[in-house]
């Protein structure tokens, strides 16, 4: 816990550094500003409110649930024409076809997913699942991500994520398939089903549990408070999910995002996604080597303003963290379950 070390992150095959002592250094850097508190529950000028109007023109339906449409600005495009071939083998380029989509989670502005009920968050996993079957049908990848808060590049308010299908791997997702088949390979056993069950027994980085899914710290965490979402049996993507498995999902989800705002009292900005077995050509293919699960990466490091940094030698050299994830957990581990804005209802 105090000296540095390197540990071995098997889904993405490389190493982060972990310097636990570089936590107690004077910071005198950029401080971020918090959140604000007064976001309108409703604004006819926010162009994900219900009734308002979007950047193209299209007027939203008054929604009262969540609420899909295809994205006013998409990186990707279905029809986009393929780049025209290169006479020398370092300047290479690809094809790259897709469809972008934006989710709304709930209608009101004033509501984040920690704060929302347990129904109105499972109608996000269904509709996450509907998402993900639907585009998975001829797009062999379907990124389901969420951005929230300012500090993750987030530009509205509104509770919402992203949906992004393409027409081929993103290089994460090229790594950790080819990651997992060599593990299942070598060791006859999905990797992350394995970790999971691990990490059950082992206790130290767990943060929250139910009877169908475990949230830890991994063990190879870069980001300081970073978690990974597991289910507990072996389950490839999200539309295979069960429907009790989907509330239990809706249910850990909620405990895990509350003892992050509950961190530093404050809307915790984070980056998360969705990872799953890919999708198009590929369901015809074996991928037993691959276990669904859902990424959080949060910035935020010592309070609601002193960030994580990902500069230096972290972009020259490789990953490097403040605290262990042992650390992380435990801190997360003892937070109660109960949002700090609801202690005093």
């Amino acid at each position: 816990t105090e000296h540095q070390h390197v540990r071995y992150n098997p889904l993405r095959d490389d190493w982060v550094l972990v310097s636990a002592h570089r936590v107690k250094r004077p910071w005198q850097g950029q401080l971020e500003k918090p959140p604000p508190e007064d976001v309108p529950r409703w604004d006819p000028k926010n162009p994900l409110c219900p009734g308002a109007t979007r950047a193209n023109g299209e007027v939203n339906p008054k929604y009262e649930g969540t609420f899909v449409f295809p994205n006013d600005f998409p990186a990707l495009q279905p029809d986009a024409p393929e780049p025209d071939d290169n006479d020398h083998p370092l300047f290479r380029a690809a094809p790259a076809q897709g469809v972008c989509k934006v989710m709304c989670f709930h209608p009101w502005s004033d509501l984040t997913l920690p704060l929302m009920s347990l129904p109105e968050i499972r109608a996000v996993v269904d509709a996450w699942a509907e998402l993900a079957k639907e585009l998975g049908a001829s797009y062999p990848w379907v990124q389901i991500f969420e951005n929230k808060g300012a500090m993750m590049g987030c530009s509205n308010p509104h509770p919402h994520c992203q949906v992004w299908a393409s027409s081929f791997l993103p290089n994460e997702a090229s790594l950790e398939d080819r990651s997992q088949r060599q593990h299942l390979s070598q060791h006859g056993v999905p990797m992350l089903l394995e970790y999971a069950e691990q990490e059950a027994r082992r206790k130290e980085r767990l943060v929250v549990e139910n009877a169908d899914w475990l949230v830890v710290v991994p063990y190879w965490a870069t980001w300081p408070y970073e978690t990974l979402l597991l289910p507990r049996r072996h389950v490839c993507r999200l539309q295979d999910l069960s429907d009790s498995e989907k509330d239990s999902l809706a249910s850990i989800m909620q405990r895990l995002l509350i003892k992050y705002d509950n961190l530093f009292e404050v809307s915790f900005p984070y980056s998360m996604g969705w990872h799953g077995a890919p999708t198009g050509s590929y369901l015809e293919e074996d991928c037993r080597h691959w276990q669904l699960h859902a990424h959080y990466y949060p910035p935020l490091l010592r309070s609601a303003t002193v960030r994580k940094f990902m500069v230096g030698y972290e972009m020259l050299a490789q990953a490097q963290r403040d605290l262990t994830p042992e650390q992380a957990a435990e801190r997360l581990r003892s937070l109660p379950e109960v949002h700090y804005k609801k202690r005093a209802e």
